[in-house]
């Protein structure tokens, strides 16, 4: 924490009617506060006079209160700087019981939660998931953006915001950003869309979640992809998941129709599966669309990295195929930005904007508009385009290199999936390897090994890897292939 912090004034109940002298309920207030943790090392506190005028007390009980602590070693002073918690405070004095730990017996009786919580897997950070570097997937290569531009835009935003992006309550976001997605996504993408039909997101988790709540009920049979990912919301949702094999060709849509009736949506990856990297063929495509039109359902398209294609040119979206209105198209920067800026966008049918606005207006409102004005400028200045366009070839290269060296390594060991485009390559191994053993025996040496097997819902599902290689160099991949070497069985 920095020693220069400027100091907030800490929660200090004076009692007036108390027998308790003004400085001694001064002085126990913030050596409490200290003991407990609430105020930490290093933190600065307020002046004596802002204090007093703060509590509504006069200066002296402060004063006195401030002395008292001083002499005790509770606070410290710095000369032209002001006063501060004491950093040589013995650590045991400043330890207090995590908020988050277990609690006693008698407090953890009749603490119920909803049935729901119990539909989400609990939350842990694998291993595979913790590090960053070598095959670490959904990785971009941060160290090519163009930050000094980005931090520009940002600040000048920051110093002279317009007051629609101050006070804009509109659920679909900001309207300049909403015009310079539409005109991205009708020309890079073939998406059928008008400003209108665009709602801004903080990613594509929250906009399946969204497009749930307003598409689906508790119960509804939803087709998923398999293997596939981004299950837990729609089973959180109480849908009952669906699985689809998927092949060369993409999701089996035929499979479903033989073997599911009655599915009220089908959630895809049409331009990259995930994870397996498959684009659905035309045939599969049409097939699709026909089975949503025939049977009332709706299809959520995921399209979350189908501008990074290498053997030929980025294949268009399912959506610009819809002629029936049946496809919610979802998108998100993550990928070609990065993934803290947390920003996607749904396209949705437009008879039903009014209804993703009322279910979006009851979640958060509608979504932070900064971050939304700085990419308008970003786009319409031509950063984005030419940043994409450089990313393309930096990740061809890598791709390129990555699958040379597996080849090189395994030979025909390894099974190799979804090459043609994206930022990930998965292998698949022999049977009798466990792929989740071996990750973490890799994270171990610092590899990232996204595990291929629990994105199978069925209990047979293929072992493998799916390997990111936008953050790694050309020049480190060679090494790092031969490090994961060292994870394989003999």
């Amino acid at each position: 924490m920095s020693l220069l912090a400027y100091p907030i004034t800490p929660l200090i109940a004076v009692d007036r009617g108390s027998g308790t002298p003004l400085h001694q309920q001064v002085y126990e207030a913030y050596r409490g506060a200290i003991l407990r943790g609430d105020l930490q090392p290093g933190q600065k506190i307020p002046s004596s006079r802002e204090l007093a005028s703060e509590i509504q007390v006069s200066r002296f009980p402060v004063l006195h209160a401030y002395a008292q602590l001083l002499a005790e070693g509770y606070f410290e002073s710095h000369v032209g700087s002001g006063t501060f918690i004491s950093t040589a405070l013995p650590e045991q004095m400043t330890l207090s019981k995590p908020a988050g730990g277990e609690l006693d017996a008698e407090f953890s009786k009749n603490r119920p939660v909803s049935r729901r919580t119990a539909l989400y897997p609990r939350f842990s950070r694998d291993l595979h998931l913790r590090g960053w570097g070598a095959f670490g997937l959904h990785q971009p290569a941060f160290d090519q953006f163009p930050f000094q531009i980005w931090s520009s835009l940002v600040a000048r935003h920051s110093r002279n915001p317009n007051a629609s992006a101050i006070h804009n309550i509109n659920p679909l976001g900001s309207e300049r950003f909403r015009d310079e997605i539409c005109a991205y996504l009708r020309t890079a993408r073939a998406v059928k869309c008008d400003p209108a039909q665009i709602m801004v997101v903080s990613g594509s988790q929250q906009a399946l979640d969204i497009t749930t709540r307003v598409l689906l009920n508790p119960g509804d049979s939803v087709l998923v992809e398999e293997p596939g990912y981004t299950r837990v919301v729609l089973a959180s949702a109480g849908c009952r998941l669906k699985p689809v094999p998927v092949d060369h060709e993409g999701m089996d849509i035929s499979y479903a129709a033989r073997r599911y009736r009655g599915a009220k949506a089908a959630f895809v990856t049409p331009s990259h599966q995930f994870p397996l990297g498959s684009t659905m063929s035309a045939t599969r495509r049409l097939n699709l669309l026909n089975w949503a039109q025939s049977n009332g359902a709706w299809i959520i398209e995921d399209d979350y990295d189908s501008e990074y294609r290498f053997d030929a040119r980025p294949i268009a979206s399912l959506q610009g195929l819809d002629v029936n209105a049946r496809v919610i198209y979802i998108g998100t920067f993550s990928k070609m930005l990065f993934p803290s800026l947390r920003i996607g966008y749904i396209v949705i049918p437009p008879d039903l904007v009014k209804h993703f606005a009322a279910v979006r207006f009851a979640m958060d409102i509608f979504p932070p508009y900064l971050y939304q004005e700085v990419l308008a400028d970003f786009m319409a200045q031509g950063h984005f385009g030419r940043h994409i366009r450089k990313m393309r070839q930096l990740y061809g290269s890598r791709r390129t290199t990555l699958i040379d060296c597996l080849r090189a390594e395994f030979g025909d060991r390894i099974e190799l999936h979804g090459a043609a485009a994206g930022m990930h390559v998965t292998i698949t191994l022999p049977d009798g390897l466990d792929d989740r053993e071996m990750a973490a025996r890799a994270a171990q040496q610092r590899l990232w090994l996204w595990p291929l097997s629990p994105h199978y819902m069925l209990e047979k599902g293929r072992s493998g890897f799916v390997l990111g290689f936008g953050s790694t160099s050309a020049e480190q991949i060679p090494a790092a292939v031969k490090r994961m070497r060292s994870v394989f069985p003999d």
